[in-house]
């Protein structure tokens, strides 16, 4: 089997434990919907039904992802150590960065969230409250998948994309390419806001935008510099942080 199918492949398995790790939660809608849902599907058919959406955007990414992110020299250092038998890597390096990376998106995340906390809609803050993902969810969904749909996918894509119109690969294009699929990130959780929330406020709208860019760009900057799995890492504390600051704040 050619290297590089085989490499797309563990790539897509490894989001794909993401994906299924998405049947520990449940999944918020407004109570209108829920019970025209429960008359059409049992609770496990529809968030088996849940599972065709990301999966299909997975696929896509680890497609461009493993088509691009070589021409413009991204690594997925660990990874490739398996594929690629010659190819050698320190891992403590790329685990100590992605601790650190993670706690301090962690702890802006944090910070983002007490600021807005007190502007936020009473009705946001209950239905939080009222469906937070579960740990499994949140380490691997958040901490796998969603680092190859965005770095290994988006983030590589436009970077590879502006090198080519611009002639050019420095630091500059890898910083656009990082605002870039950190701000999509942030705009994504735009739908569920606008399901969840009547009218969301502008304060609202801000906060889910920041909250979630703010941790892109370490994650962005981590992908660039570390590799893919060092950002995964990074998402992964970032989470075990923002658990902490949760308890801590009350938020």
């Amino acid at each position: 089997m050619n290297n590089k199918l085989k490499l797309g492949l563990s790539v897509f398995l490894i989001g794909f434990v993401g994906v299924l790790s998405t049947l520990t939660m449940d999944i918020p809608m407004p109570e209108e919907i829920q019970k025209m849902v429960s008359e059409l599907f049992t609770p496990w058919q529809f968030k088996l039904l849940n599972l065709i959406n990301p999966t299909i955007l997975l696929a896509i990414s680890v497609v461009v992802g493993t088509l691009l992110y070589d021409k413009v020299n991204f690594k997925l250092p660990i990874i490739e150590r398996f594929i690629y038998k010659d190819k050698k890597t320190k891992s403590s390096r790329i685990i100590q960065y992605g601790i650190i990376g993670g706690i301090i998106s962690g702890i802006l995340i944090t910070l983002t969230a007490v600021s807005f906390n007190p502007i936020l809609p009473t009705e946001f803050i209950e239905i939080g409250e009222k469906f937070k993902p579960t740990l499994m969810a949140r380490f691997l969904y958040g901490g796998l998948t969603e680092e190859i749909l965005i770095r290994f996918g988006i983030m590589t894509f436009f970077v590879w994309l502006i090198s080519k119109i611009s002639g050019k690969l420095n630091s500059i294009v890898y910083w656009i390419g990082i605002l870039i699929s950190a701000i999509i990130f942030g705009f994504g959780h735009l739908p569920i806001v606008y399901t969840l929330v009547d009218t969301p406020t502008t304060a609202l709208l801000l906060y889910i935008i920041l909250e979630n860019a703010v941790g892109g760009i370490v994650f962005g900057w981590l992908y660039w510099k570390k590799g893919l799995e060092t950002a995964m890492i990074g998402h992964i504390f970032a989470h075990l942080t923002m658990l902490i600051g949760e308890n801590l704040f009350n938020i």
